[in-house]
């Protein structure tokens, strides 16, 4: 193992890694700029009025750092938090007993807040709203519905999908952040700390190539990175330079832009077999063997946002961009590669 390569322990994995790179404040929290702020304001002023913080939603893409704020407000505020999901959350009675084991203050951080069971977001309304839930005892005619009083907490959301909470739900956030995808320039300044942590030397050429194609998001940047660093300690590469990067990033099938290989399928898809016409999502995941919404939530923002397709009434559909960087030309009848014309 070289030394000059990896100063830190190179069996840790990837959760270990993600905590110890994780700010402990908002101060060390890089992009977000404008949530930050909102964030800030919200917190301060709970603090001066010396009760709990509003409920707060935080929307956005998967690895842009909702759980990191969540544990960030913790932090700020000094109260303990609860982690869980909303796909762990299917009956009411699960929600419940979680609620009434909240001690004072104590923030409640639920991921994937949309995947709860409609029952269990029910029982949620008058928890955020009354710190009390209604407990049904019993079955039947001989059923009754025992209140039950909370202790006044935080609940921290976090979701992918906020069109898919009902409205009464939603409202009763005092507020919402919306995290958008980072620009290269903030993602460079991630990547430095996180490589600093890695004990990877490297040329600035190098972190700016990874950082261009990580996608926006903090989390493909930090994982990249670790792809790097593993080719570079294999072929005993004492500094991490631009070519190094560049060749490490092609073995992993990440191309200049950052896509990676579902992505180009999923182009290819409606380039190729489904070209010049619109395709519903279920056709597309059944033939990428991908759940529909993995590809929504993962695979299209990045597309859309690259400009590589467009999502319209009746499906999906790829844009002159995506043909260019196929090399392909989207003829009348069918795409051609530019090879071939």
């Amino acid at each position: 193992m070289s030394d000059d390569i990896l100063a830190a322990d190179s069996n840790e994995n990837e959760l270990a890694f993600e905590a110890a790179v994780r700010p402990a404040n908002l101060e060390g929290f890089v992009g977000q700029q404008t949530v930050r702020k909102q964030l800030e304001l919200v917190l301060e002023s709970a603090k001066l009025r010396g009760t709990n913080a509003d409920h707060i939603l935080l929307v956005g893409p998967p690895g842009l750092g909702k759980t990191t704020l969540a544990l960030i407000v913790s932090n700020e505020t000094g109260h303990p938090i609860r982690l869980t999901s909303g796909p762990t959350i299917q009956h009411a009675g699960d929600l419940a007993a979680i609620l009434s084991s909240l001690v004072p203050g104590e923030i409640l951080f639920i991921d994937e807040i949309h995947r709860m069971s409609r029952a269990a977001e029910e029982m949620l309304y008058l928890a955020m709203e009354d710190y009390r839930v209604d407990v049904m005892v019993g079955k039947g005619v001989g059923a009754n519905s025992i209140p039950l009083e909370l202790a006044p907490f935080t609940l921290i959301g976090a979701t992918t999908r906020s069109g898919m909470l009902p409205t009464p739900l939603r409202d009763r956030f005092g507020f919402t952040g919306h995290l958008e995808f980072y620009e290269a320039f903030e993602l460079h300044e991630v990547v430095r700390r996180s490589a600093a942590h890695l004990g990877v030397k490297h040329d600035e050429d190098a972190l700016g190539e990874i950082s261009r194609r990580s996608r926006g998001t903090p989390r493909i940047a930090n994982r990249l990175l670790r792809r790097v660093r593993d080719y570079a300690l294999v072929h005993n590469h004492k500094i991490v330079d631009v070519d190094i990067a560049r060749e490490a990033l092609a073995i992993f099938e990440v191309d200049e832009l950052g896509l990676d290989r579902i992505d180009i399928q999923f182009l290819e898809l409606l380039t190729g077999r489904y070209s010049n016409k619109p395709v519903g999502l279920s056709t597309l995941a059944v033939a990428l063997g991908e759940e529909a919404e993995t590809i929504e939530a993962v695979v299209e923002p990045y597309l859309v946002r690259t400009g590589m397709i467009v999502r319209t009434p009746r499906g999906r559909e790829a844009t002159a961009a995506a043909y260019q960087h196929l090399g392909k030309h989207a003829g009348s009848h069918g795409a051609q590669t530019l090879l071939d014309l």
